[in-house]
């Protein structure tokens, strides 16, 4: 695929671009290793006013850097520029904790003074999706830049122009020349790249076949990687759920961002008495979402990004009803220009199809019955994905245990799912592995240096 703007409302390309050349590759890798060499050697005062800087960029120009989002991937207005607004929050976090985060920490041993001390690697490549064009970076590059990181950004191809525009912001923040550059390039460069002796470490967030790919690449390197990747993430209705607030909230958590999420409550699993009246409830929220132009604000659903994900989840879903489940609603895609595909709801699942084991990346819902907490564990524990997990209920018996039995990186009682700069942020299984946000995420890609002093 091109490096490219094709609007995903329209099918109609914008603005193409020309990938670099292993020359200008070259060139961007020197001034990476080059800038590392006296970036590393700035304060953290200086790093948090740059970075404080450059979130008054994004706030000032939220409107405009939501368009571009929209106009690229399709996003809804108004949840495109919550995005940007979203990623000064990971901004100020990072500039007013970093230094707290990376200062040494002492304990006693038989040396005169022995500590922990947090020193950066050096450039860091990062390889982002479409999805989130925004946050997804900002999540990687604002620790990454506080901990005297430099950063690399190969960027998905069908949001250029955004990806662009992030350079743009982090240099307008003040950073030097070097701290963070945006490589335009095709997924087949990434291999030359993670391989180059000056890059140091990298992040994924993307599919599990380029996540396994890079992974490859980097241990056949001996480079340190983080991945997060898909989830199929469960959202559990017991019968002690506030019904209204779990209907409600169901609605978003699938329905976000044209339902393409990886941790979007893909799989709703109903136990006992609940599951008739929250489908029904469910299918009315439904029925009332608007599908149309994402630039408009009254837009619930806006067009998937391109037409081969719109392709995809037709298939899978065709793959179902043709082997037994009910669509409630939807069922197909829109018939109209770009990639639009309506609010779908498939009831009465029969074991063995796609529902079971792939990630369906757009509006569609899935609902599960069972008749106990027990069924209701193992169904979610049953993907190989483990991102994340929504569960209802007012036992605190049933909260318990859903804490401690559901396998996923996160578990969210009585609420959505969501990423948080002040939690770890990841997942087990085939959603990856390593944690971006929090302290800890700013501590995946320094070197932790054990100091011996006599």
């Amino acid at each position: 695929m091109g490096i490219a703007t094709i609007n995903p409302a329209t099918g109609e390309t914008l603005k193409t671009f020309t990938a670099l050349t292993d020359t200008e590759i070259e060139e961007k890798l020197a001034v990476a290793d080059r800038a590392f060499r006296q970036y590393r050697k700035t304060s953290f005062a200086e790093r948090s006013q740059w970075l404080r800087q450059t979130a008054d960029i994004v706030e000032k120009e939220a409107e405009t850097f939501g368009k571009m989002i929209t106009e690229e991937m399709g996003k809804p207005i108004a949840q495109a520029i919550a995005e940007v607004k979203k990623c000064a929050s990971v901004c100020h976090y990072y500039a007013d904790n970093a230094e707290a985060f990376l200062a040494p920490t002492y304990t006693e041993t038989d040396a005169s003074e022995s500590f922990v001390a947090y020193h950066p690697l050096g450039a860091i490549l990062a390889v982002m999706p479409w999805n989130f064009p925004f946050w997804q970076v900002f999540r990687f590059a604002a620790p990454a830049l506080m901990a005297g990181n430099v950063g690399l950004l190969k960027h998905a191809s069908n949001v250029p122009q955004c990806a662009i525009a992030l350079e743009d912001i982090f240099r307008r923040g003040g950073f030097p020349d070097g701290a963070f550059q945006t490589l335009l390039i095709g997924a087949d460069k990434v291999a030359q790249i993670v391989s180059d002796d000056r890059v140091k470490a990298a992040t994924l967030t993307g599919s599990e076949p380029a996540g396994a790919s890079l992974a490859s690449i980097a241990g056949k390197h001996i480079k340190k990687t983080v991945l997060e990747l898909g989830g199929s993430d469960p959202f559990i209705v017991l019968e002690s759920a506030d019904l209204d607030d779990a209907v409600k909230t169901a609605v978003t958590a699938r329905m976000l961002n044209n339902g393409q999420s990886c941790i979007a409550a893909k799989r709703l699993i109903l136990v006992g008495a609940i599951a008739d009246p929250f489908e029904k409830a469910l299918l009315e929220a439904y029925k009332t979402l608007t599908v149309g132009d994402p630039t408009d604000p009254n837009t619930d659903i806006g067009p998937l990004a391109t037409a081969a994900i719109l392709s995809e989840l037709d298939r899978l879903v065709r793959e179902c009803v043709s082997q037994g489940a009910q669509a409630l609603i939807g069922g197909r895609p829109l018939d109209r220009a770009g990639n639009f595909y309506p609010p779908t709801l498939l009831a009465n699942i029969p074991p063995g199809t796609p529902a079971d084991t792939e990630e369906f990346f757009g509006p569609v819902g899935l609902i599960f019955r069972v008749n106990t907490l027990d069924e209701a564990i193992e169904l979610a524990n049953s993907t190989s994905l483990g991102l994340g997990a929504s569960a209802w209920t007012n036992n605190p018996e049933e909260r318990d245990r859903l804490i401690r039995d559901i396998d996923a990186g996160a578990v969210f009682i009585n609420g959505m799912v969501k990423s948080d700069p002040r939690l770890p942020f990841g997942g087990i299984k085939r959603s990856g592995y390593g944690r971006e946000l929090s302290v800890v995420g700013i501590r995946e890609f320094v070197n932790l240096k054990t100091v011996w002093i006599k």
